[in-house]
């Protein structure tokens, strides 16, 4: 049974109290908090099974190895991939992303290419693009958004063409929750030959993930977002498409072997996937903390972390929709966004009705939550923005709009 009253048990830091007040943590797109089971974990590893991975034989590192690879294939399973070797291990998902952009755009795209971005893009699947292409001479185009916050699917459709090598696109808006239909979006990119890459970091811990059922070729995601620690990231790729892929980093464990002798050469033969994208000691403790906060989700269900998360949002829109002086953006209907609500407070700052809130121990983030373009597609300079996961209440909800109500009103009075 789902029962967040339960699942907050498992997190320590929801005990906190901020300025005397009780902790309400809504900062989750940000990064979430974390399960003691997770903790737990991650201190067993360093406790008992500490060791470098792929390199030796000794009973550490090989109980160290086998605990590595178990977490590329709880991943792999957890998104519907086809195999372990479809699942890279990075930083996070802004690495994942780099990881696309150089080893395919540095190496396959060029002048009379085309990159197509959204402006509900986060800057890490835009700025990575941009970069390149000033490298290698492509274009980099924007696909509009409607008013809603929804991505323009005309506008999508008018700008592919037999020139689009990739379409990059975020499941879930950071800002405004939007839930895109990648299924379709990747249907359209395979028409006229483009790969697909997507921004998986606001929804792989919020809504269940097939990347075969989407027919996704990339997607990227962060641990720190889904109960795991900081410093681990997936990066999906079809294996088809990696295998032929240039490495994005070199060093050890990238290889398979290395040659400098004089008369033959310097000659490299690349390790198999993942471990070819996957160069040096890599982030073990990470990936067996990715792992347990996997186990924790798949056992609530990911069907019903969805569903809670809905009624969250519906019930905070519904709220927000009866108070004046307060604007959010993004679809009204909840069954179209996840559990994400950006707002701003007449005559406020995103900054100051953050810091605000803060004196009530309301958690939310402000500033422009690296989206520029979406925020000046809204003619706004920043926003502050409530993000829910699955230890949270009605009842924090119904603290923030009290807060909110008096910060309205001493506003009104200044």
């Amino acid at each position: 049974m789902f029962d967040p009253y339960e699942i907050r048990k498992d997190f320590p830091i929801l005990n906190r109290r901020v300025k005397g007040k009780p902790l309400i943590y809504f900062d989750n797109a940000a990064t979430s908090q974390k399960p003691i089971q997770v903790i737990e974990a991650i201190r067993n590893y360093y406790m008992y099974y500490n060791s470098n991975v792929h390199r030796g034989v000794h009973t550490l590192s090989q109980e160290a190895s086998q605990l590595y690879e178990d977490a590329h294939d709880y991943v792999a399973k957890f998104i519907g991939a086809r195999s372990f070797r479809e699942i890279v291990f990075v930083k996070n998902a802004t690495e994942a992303i780099n990881l696309v952009a150089y080893s395919l755009g540095l190496h396959e795209f060029g002048e009379g290419d085309e990159v197509l971005v959204t402006l509900m893009d986060h800057h890490s699947n835009i700025v990575p693009w941009n970069i390149v292409s000033e490298v290698k001479g492509f274009k980099v185009k924007y696909v509009n958004i409607t008013g809603d916050g929804r991505i323009d699917m005309d506008d999508l459709y008018s700008k592919l063409s037999s020139n689009t090598r990739i379409v990059c696109v975020p499941h879930v808006s950071n800002v405004l929750g939007t839930i895109n239909d990648v299924k379709l979006i990747a249907k359209a990119a395979h028409e006229v030959g483009a790969y697909i890459l997507v921004d998986g970091a606001q929804s792989v811990p919020h809504l269940p993930i097939d990347v075969r059922g989407f027919d996704i070729d990339f997607l990227a995601f962060s641990g720190h977002k889904m109960l795991g620690p900081m410093g681990i990231g997936v990066l999906y790729g079809k294996e088809e498409i990696l295998s032929d892929m240039e490495p994005f980093l070199g060093g050890g464990d990238m290889i398979s072997s290395v040659s400098a002798r004089a008369r033959e050469g310097f000659n490299i033969i690349y390790n198999a996937l993942p471990w070819k994208f996957e160069a040096g000691t890599p982030n073990v403790a990470g990936a067996i903390g990715l792992m347990e906060a996997i186990k924790y989700l798949e056992r609530l269900g990911m069907d019903n972390v969805r569903r809670y998360e809905e009624e969250l949002v519906r019930y905070t829109i519904e709220k927000l929709g009866g108070l004046d002086g307060v604007e959010f953006y993004g679809p009204r209907d909840p069954s179209l966004r996840c559990g994400v609500v950006a707002f701003n407070v007449e005559g406020l700052g995103g900054h100051e009705t953050a810091s605000l809130l803060d004196d009530y121990g309301i958690m939310v983030r402000s500033g422009h939550h690296c989206a520029q373009p979406l925020h000046e597609f809204f003619r706004i300079n920043n926003s502050a923005r409530v993000s829910y996961y699955i230890y949270n209440l009605r009842e924090e909800i119904d603290v923030f709009i009290e807060a909110l109500k008096e910060i309205v009103v001493m506003t009104s009075e200044l």
